[in-house]
Order: structure tokens, then sequence, then C-alpha cells
């Protein structure tokens, strides 16, 4: 029909968000927190890895963190209860995905002064976050070995943002058609630079290597 005004509503949005974000990480720069976002599907592991990750990290760095869902405590409580550090909860309202300005209203309500690392766990799906930039310093993501080696070629835009992808469950890869060095090339193919660290949560294997990836993130960060 003649006369209909067309709005590109997407690209205003994500616009809008990428100048919220750039300007959360410079504002998380100036007080020296560095912020991690993590994602991955439901059911990968993201909670367990978090507290062997926070427990291995927490005498080192002081660290808080941000638990997202569409509703409930329960993992706010439980990383609270196994590990002592800071954690909130935020409740997306339904939305399946964090934005930069509802990661600031997380921040609002941490005490950063007396924080180095918060680490966001994001929404659980493999479409939506990777969407949205948070202002993480760092996107992170799991993926568990039920779920396929193939996950990259189908979810494309979430491991090209990620900086690090932990391959979880490795104990029970006997029992899974997943090969780990063609997943390493699925990633690969979907973005050179990002690091693949194989890790099991509930037994610990690979865990060190994953703490000491993000120590290290989080120190020379604060060198720059």
């Amino acid at each position: 029909m003649d006369g209909v005004k067309v709005i590109e509503i997407k690209k205003s949005v994500f616009a809008e968000n990428e100048k919220d974000a750039a300007a959360l990480r410079e504002e998380l720069k100036r007080k020296g927190v560095y912020l991690l976002n993590l994602m991955s599907s439901p059911g990968s592991g993201k909670t367990t890895t978090l507290i062997r990750l926070i427990n291995l990290l927490k005498d080192k760095i002081r660290i808080a963190v941000m638990e997202a869902d569409i509703d409930s405590d329960v993992d706010a409580v439980k990383i609270k209860e196994a590990t002592g550090v800071e954690s909130i909860q935020l409740h997306t309202g339904g939305m399946c995905h964090l934005d930069a300005e509802m990661t600031r209203q997380g921040l609002d309500n941490l005490q950063l002064a007396d924080v180095d690392l918060v680490i966001l766990e994001n929404v659980g799906n493999l479409v939506c976050p990777a969407e949205f930039d948070t202002g993480a310093v760092r996107n992170a993501m799991i993926l568990s070995v039920p779920e396929g080696d193939d996950k990259p070629l189908k979810y494309p835009l979430m491991f090209s943002v990620c900086d690090l992808v932990a391959v979880n469950k490795t104990d029970v890869l006997p029992y899974f058609d997943f090969d780990l060095d063609r997943c390493r090339e699925n990633v690969r193919l979907r973005n050179p630079r990002a690091q693949v660290i194989p890790i099991c949560a509930k037994t610990g294997e690979g865990m060190e290597a994953l703490a000491g990836w993000l120590l290290a993130e989080v120190k020379a960060w604060k060198q720059e």
C-alpha cells in the first residue's frame, strides 16, 4: 500500500544497545571490574561449572555473580550456598536474553567497590543471548557433550561471538557420538580466535585450565 512507513526497529534497538554496552564497558574499566558473560543452552552445566570455577578462584580474586532467569532464584541461592560469594538473581520478565541496560541494573545492586570479577550467567538458550552485547569484556559459553559436536554449525552467531568455548561433561564422551577434534574444527570455522577447553564440572577435569584462562584474563585487563 502506498504511503506506508517502514521502520527498521530491530536495527535501531541493536544500535542503541551497542552504545549502552560500550558505555558500560568503559565505566567498568574505570572501576576495575571485569565482566564475563557466560552463555549456554539449558542443562549444559553452567551453574555446576560456576561453582567449581568460583571455588578455585575466590581466594585469588574477589568475585560476584549475577544469575539471569525468566523466573525463580534457584541458581543464585545455589551459588551463594556453595561458594559464599555475593550472588543476585535477575528476573527477565519472560525475555530470553539480557541486554546492556538490564545488565547495568543488575550491577547497580552489587557492591562493585569490593569486586574484581562479575560473572553473568545469561538466560539459557543458544540464540537470543548471542544477539545482545551485555557490556562484558569477554563472552564465554558452555557446550555439553550430549548436545552434539555440530552445534557450532547450527547456531553460528553464538559461537562467533564467544571468546571461549568450554566443552563440558567429558566424562560421558564414551557414550555419545561426540568428536572433540571435530568440535574444535567446527568452532574454528565460526570463530578462529575462540579457545576450546574440554572440562567436566562434575569431576573437576579441565577446571584448572578454565580457571587459569579467566584469572589471566582478569589480570591482563586490569593492567591495560
